[in-house]
Parts: structure tokens; C-alpha cells; sequence
């Protein structure tokens, strides 16, 4: 049992010794390219997660994607999930969730345009911030806990989803069932910014679609008999931009249009595909009104609104915040500066703080999700491994 600070540092001190096992762990999982819409490319991570977690102790389950779920926009198909539990757990226990995701936003062959290297305590390749080292450091702190004979008065419940990346579309009901049934929520999401602050807050996102109906007519012979969508459509997004707040932190932004049908043709449809997102779920309520709520300016069109808000705003409640208030304590008595951060990214945090004490941003340190210089730091990683430790060790 951890009763004191010179506890956690013994931890701390024996993940340390252990950082160039979790970097060839992280390279082994890295060179696993895994994006969401090619299931078969996510079972080699399946596999070698699930085999970790048995050696650890833990019973494995994967859990089927819903043949009639909702797949994604492309129509590719989506790959399982992964849950584990302790083999050995006391009925009636009290359970704390863990969740990461197993899939990236990278294709299969990224790998070949950009390799994976290690300069000093920098590890750079797809996949590594976003979000695989979160994993690693997760499976290392197991391993802590089993090296030095602790128990968890909390059951750790462990949950990995292969669709975060497209918008756990299929994995939301999951994370919905295990939230109710946890008394808190850790996510090994990357940390924020060059410090590594955790995620208090994440904005909710939504994305919708305007599409305008008009009337078709010779552009050339007779204009006047036609409605334009595509006119109809320019006036909608000026109004649809005037719904950002920056002092509020509510940004909407038209992202894609597409219209018409040829040049010397009244354009007879066009639609545009809107992304929102807002910090609380009084905003995302209002901007969603204003959005169903467009009215046509030019007679003989007319308006339809789809889609809405997939993630709801995770806000610092009371329960989020207190929940931070422990791990900062914790990153003191570990000898670790730590800092909290709102951000505009959605997460599965945005869904487990509906329902649970949530605290985001425990994976890896480092910079360049989604993007060519991801990265993390590797001498970061026992250190967030060591504070997982700690916060799992809570009562």
C-alpha cells in the first residue's frame, strides 16, 4: 500500500530505471499502424495489449463493433474494443475507469514517409503522442503496482476503443455503460502544451449540415424563372460565421461547401458542412437554435439543418475540479510540477464527465497530434506513469 511521499518516489524511481522499456514498448505499438477505418490493421495492437493485460492479471474481453451501428461517413468499415478487468476482484467494490484508444488518424504506410526516430529523449512517429504512449504508461503502472504488491481498493476497469479518432460513434454506448458504473474516469489522451498540463475542460463538438433547396433554370435564357441555392447558401454562411464568440470561446466554422451542377445552370442545391464547437452545454443549446432556427432570404428556397452535437462539452465541474485538486497534491508529493489547461479538442473525456469525475490528459508529453512532427518525451513517461500510480491508489 502507498501511505506516503517517499512511497511515491520509490515508484517514481523504479518506473524511471524502466524508460527504455517503455520506449521499445511505444516503438512496438508505433510500428503497429493502426487507423480507424482498416479494422484488420487494429489487431496486431489488439493482440499485443491484450497480452500485456493478461500478464498483468487481467481478463480480457473484445467487445464487437454493432453490426447496425453507425459507421462512418466513408462507409469503411470499424474495428472492436477492447475491455479488461482484474481476474481476481471483490464483489460490490467501488471501480475507477481507464480509457485510451487504439486507433490513429495516420494511414497504413505513413511509416514510410515518416519513420520513427529517437533523438535524445525525443521519439517522433505517427501514432506516438496520439495516443500510444498514454497506453504504454498505463501498462507501466500496472506493472508498478504489481512489482510492489500493491492492491487498488478501487477496481480498475480498463476500456480501449478502436473509433475515437472518427468520433466513437460506435464505442459511446460502452463508454456510457462503464461511466455509470465508475466512480471516476482517467484518460491517456496526450497531456497539453510543452509542460504537460492535464485537461480539465474540452469544448463540445458538433458538426451539421446546411443544405438549400432551390430552383433550377437556364442561366443564360431565362435566370429569372430559377432560385439560386448557391446565392441562398452565401447568404447562410455569413449569418452561420456570425455565431462566433471569441470571448465566449464558441468558434463555428464552414468548412466545406459544394453546389450547383453546372456553370450555366441556376444552381438547384448546395449544401455546407459546418464544425462547432463550445465550452458549455448552455452555449452548445443556443448555438444549436440559432443554427435550426436559419430562415431563407431568397423566396423559393428552402433551408434543411442536419446533425448536431456528437461530444457534449466536458466542463470543470466541481467534481472534475476536485479530482485535479488530487492530482496536483499528488504530482507534489512526487516532486512534479503540473498545470491544467481548457482546450478545444474533443476526446471520450467530453462523454465520461456526463456521468463521472473525469480527468483528461494523462498520456504522453510531447506535441504534433495529427500533425508530421508528433512527438513525445520519453523521460516524461515514468513520471505520468508513476502519477496514473498514485491516482489509481486514491480511495
Amino acid at each position: 500500500m502507498i501511505s506516503s511521499a517517499s512511497d511515491r518516489q520509490v515508484l517514481l524511481t523504479w518506473l524511471r530505471d524502466r524508460e527504455r522499456e517503455m520506449v521499445d514498448l511505444l516503438d512496438r505499438l508505433a510500428r503497429m499502424e493502426s487507423p480507424s477505418l482498416d479494422p484488420a490493421s487494429q489487431n496486431p495492437v489488439f493482440a499485443l495489449l491484450a497480452a500485456e493485460l493478461v500478464e498483468l492479471g487481467f481478463l480480457v474481453r473484445r467487445l464487437p463493433r454493432e453490426a447496425s451501428g453507425q459507421a462512418p461517413a466513408s462507409g469503411h468499415g470499424m474495428g472492436d474494443h477492447l475491455y479488461a478487468r482484474p481476474a481476481v476482484r471483490v464483489r460490490g467494490a467501488p471501480s475507477q475507469l481507464l480509457v485510451g484508444h487504439m486507433d490513429t488518424v495516420w494511414p497504413v504506410g505513413t511509416l514510410s514517409v515518416m519513420p520513427l526516430r529517437q533523438e535524445g529523449n525525443v521519439f517522433s512517429g505517427p501514432g506516438t503522442y496520439d495516443m500510444k504512449a498514454g497506453l504504454v504508461q498505463m501498462l507501466f503502472a500496472f506493472r508498478a503496482l504489481r512489482a510492489h504488491e500493491i492492491s487498488l481498493k478501487v477496481l480498475p476497469l480498463v476500456f480501449i476503443n478502436s473509433d475515437e479518432e472518427i468520433g466513437s460513434h460506435d464505442s459511446d454506448r460502452w463508454l456510457r455503460l462503464l461511466s455509470r458504473c465508475s466512480s471516476r474516469a482517467f484518460i491517456l489522451e496526450p497531456s497539453y502544451g510543452a509542460g504537460g498540463a492535464l485537461k480539465t475542460g474540452r469544448k463540445g463538438v458538433g458538426h451539421f449540415t446546411v443544405t438549400v433547396q432551390g430552383t433550377a433554370a437556364h442561366a443564360g435564357i431565362d435566370p429569372e424563372r430559377g432560385a439560386s441555392a448557391v446565392l441562398e447558401l452565401s447568404h447562410q454562411i455569413q449569418r452561420l460565421f456570425d455565431l462566433n464568440d471569441r470571448e465566449r470561446g464558441i468558434t463555428v466554422n464552414v468548412g466545406m461547401i459544394d453546389g450547383g451542377l453546372r456553370p450555366n445552370m441556376v444552381a438547384p442545391k448546395a449544401t455546407a458542412e459546418i464544425d462547432v464547437r463550445v465550452p458549455t452545454m448552455v452555449d452548445a443549446q443556443q448555438v444549436e437554435a440559432e443554427i435550426r432556427g436559419l430562415m431563407p432570404i431568397i423566396e423559393g428556397t428552402t433551408i434543411v439543418v442536419g446533425g448536431g452535437f456528437n461530444r457534449p462539452p466536458m466542463e470543470e465541474t466541481a467534481q472534475n475540479m476536485a479530482l485535479w485538486g488530487d492530482a496536483k497534491r499528488l504530482a507534489g508529493e512526487l516532486g512534479l510540477e503540473l498545470d491544467r489547461a481548457i482546450v478545444g479538442g474533443g476526446s471520450d473525456g467530453n462523454r465520461t464527465s456526463q456521468y463521472v469525475p473525469t480527468l483528461d490528459g494523462l498520456g504522453g508529453v510531447g506535441d504534433g497530434a495529427h500533425a508530421a512532427h508528433e512527438h513525445v518525451i520519453t523521460s516524461y513517461m515514468p513520471e505520468r506513469a508513476a502519477l496514473l500510480v498514485a491516482l489509481l491508489t486514491l480511495p
